[in-house]
């Protein structure tokens, strides 16, 4: 049996196996679940994608101080420059500031105001480019220009990702996936757009055990690495390859990978048994 073929049922265990509540319990996206308007949980998704990066602990408790300034009514607030600055005033996370923040929520709510909603433009683009990429491109712009940046300018330029270049645009993946997937009770299932257009997120987790699962070989997390990885993951489910995101991602924070062997880190890990540091005379999935 190759190694492709016996991936396949450790990564359908990976999910069968993973504590889905505990785990929501530590991720970002958990906080966009507590808004019933759909408004709502689209600017949230976008703050909580956007600064998820870093120590988990640390960033949820950002992430919360920001929306207990904000309240209940994150689209309202959003349409008032004043009292948004005002709620916001000194908030900051690592390299991110209140006027980041400010400017980010600015852009969104006036793209939402114009389309109907965040997912309205980025359906209306994907329908027409017929590629993701695209989509993003013209949904991250729109936001830019709607927060009146400049290229000199920090705020939503600064706090979204480019698309267009070579970035993964980790962040950015990751509020699709939230948005577009289907309610599993993780995802959101919010905008029209095929599970199977999307592309796995791939932070450090991601990317240490998709080198050692044999998914990619590339060295940085670029947006080629994300389309390799999801095309591998298509192989097992075409219509919808990054259902395996969240469990791999949540794997790799509680194991703590060391991508080699160790006996004691290694031991019940659930893709030990296809890990590239663990198998002999086997070839990695092509």
């Amino acid at each position: 049996m190759t190694i492709s073929k016996k991936l396949h049922p450790v990564l359908e265990e990976v999910r069968a196996r993973c504590d889905t509540e505990a785990r929501l319990a530590l991720d970002p996206v958990a906080v966009v679940h507590r808004y019933p308007r759909r408004e709502d949980k689209e600017l949230v998704g976008l703050v909580a994608s956007a600064v998820a990066f870093g120590n988990v602990k640390a960033l949820r408790a950002k992430l919360e101080d920001a929306l207990d300034r904000l309240g209940p009514e994150v689209s309202r607030v959003a349409e008032d420059e004043d009292e948004l600055r005002a709620r916001l005033r000194g908030w900051k996370h690592r390299v991110y500031r209140d006027d980041d923040l400010v400017r980010l929520l600015l852009g969104a709510r006036r793209v939402q105001r114009q389309h109907g909603s965040l997912g309205a433009l980025f359906e209306k683009e994907l329908a027409t480019t017929h590629s993701l990429r695209a989509a993003l491109v013209a949904l991250v712009g729109a936001i830019r220009t709607a927060g009146g940046l400049g290229k000199e300018s920090r705020g939503a330029a600064h706090i979204l990702a480019d698309p267009s270049g070579a970035s993964g645009c980790k962040r950015l993946l990751l509020y699709l996936r939230w948005m577009a997937r289907p309610d599993d009770g993780v995802d959101l299932g919010l905008w029209q757009v095929p599970s199977s257009e999307l592309l796995v997120p791939v932070d450090t987790h991601i990317h240490k055990l998709a080198r050692n699962l044999g998914l990619t070989n590339r060295k940085a997390p670029s947006w080629a690495t994300a389309e390799e990885i999801t095309s591998k993951l298509r192989r097992f489910d075409p219509v919808d390859p990054v259902k395996y995101d969240f469990s791999l991602c949540h794997l790799g924070m509680s194991r703590r990978c060391p991508s080699r062997r160790d006996v004691t880190l290694c031991e019940g890990c659930g893709v030990k048994e296809v890990c590239r540091h663990w198998r002999r005379g086997r070839t990695e999935a092509r």
